[in-house]
């Protein structure tokens, strides 16, 4: 049975995670869009570009510069809602 990591432990594994980003090589991710790569590769599915915003607390404008970086980079993709053609939903790629 694996033990129950303490809040100190997670913080631990976030700064470990955020050092190995920071030392590779290769592209940055702001915080604002590793937040949104990162709720959209936990949440399976499309995302709204309006529920994204909800979700994190930001403005949609933001959440749009996010997402130009994140599928400059094909790591996010945007497509028109069949549904309502009004909307854009977003996916994570294979890359991502």
């Amino acid at each position: 049975m694996a033990a129950q990591m303490t809040s100190d432990d997670l913080v631990g594994v976030l700064r470990d995670t955020v050092v190995a980003l920071v030392r590779r090589d290769g592209v940055d991710l702001s915080a604002r869009q590793l937040g949104v790569f990162l709720t959209c590769y936990l949440n399976e599915g499309a995302h709204t570009v309006r529920g994204l915003a909800q979700q994190l607390n930001v403005s949609k404008p933001a959440i749009t510069r996010a997402l130009d970086r994140l599928s400059d980079l094909d790591l996010a993709r945007r497509k028109v809602d069949p549904a309502d053609r009004r909307s854009v939903l977003v996916q994570r790629t294979t890359k991502g």
